[in-house]
């Protein structure tokens, strides 16, 4: 079973638990994914589906990944593809459609996504580097002030916060909590914030690190001897 799938975030809300605990979470519209070409390993050395998900125009569509949808029997060709890698040869086929029922209410997902992009910012904003007095005369206000060594070692190190481009990195947040599924409408609500800024592309797939783990059964001791 795959428990990957393709969205695009909606944005934040709250909802109400059964305990009437007011909780904030992250809308994703996920899928339906549609299955556009699977891989295995005794073809392409390893075993995959390659999921599709929103579609675009025609007219912005190159030939190539129209003849590739095509294939799977699309007529428009979707506006991202991804890539599922499996440990086990795939039961799916090409054609078929991947939806939030993959999902369980109360399962621990990760949910990865490109952070909002914020331009070339410097340390202060960047950092969070304090900076210099904000009185006047001072002359150093928001800089990053001095960066480099005299005699040894005579250069910077390496790794020095410095200003620079900010934002627009793949990030990933672990172990958040579903907290709803909307099947009808193909949407997830998981608890807390994601990546990205609303209507950017996201990947939710199960947690690999939170789920829980099998209870561990103690050997029982050995007989004693007589």
């Amino acid at each position: 079973m795959i428990s990957e799938i393709l969205g695009k975030k909606i944005g934040m809300t709250q909802v109400y638990d059964a305990q009437n605990v007011l909780i904030p979470v992250s809308v994703v519209e996920a899928g339906p994914c549609c299955v556009v070409q699977v891989k295995t390993a005794e073809i392409d050395g390893y075993n995959a589906v390659q999921l599709g998900f929103s579609t675009k125009k025609v007219k912005n569509t190159a030939a190539g990944e129209l003849g590739h949808a095509k294939k799977a029997g699309l007529d428009i060709a979707p506006r991202v593809l991804g890539e599922v890698r499996l440990a086990a040869a795939p039961t799916l086929k090409v054609g078929d459609i991947v939806t939030v029922a993959a999902f369980a209410e109360g399962q621990l997902v990760d949910v990865s996504g490109i952070s909002k992009g914020k331009g070339f910012q410097g340390v202060v904003k960047r950092f969070r580097v304090a900076g210099g007095p904000a009185a006047h005369g001072s002359m150093f206000h928001r800089r990053i002030g001095s960066v480099g060594m005299r005699q040894t070692p005579g250069r910077v190190w390496k790794n020095q916060r410095m200003p620079g481009h900010m934002g627009s990195e793949s990030r990933t947040v672990q172990n958040l909590r579903v907290v709803k599924i909307i099947a009808d409408k193909n949407l997830i609500l998981v608890k807390g914030a994601i990546p990205g800024a609303n209507g950017d592309d996201v990947v939710v797939r199960s947690a690999i690190k939170g789920q829980h783990a099998l209870p561990v059964v103690a050997a029982p001791a050995p007989a004693a001897k007589k």
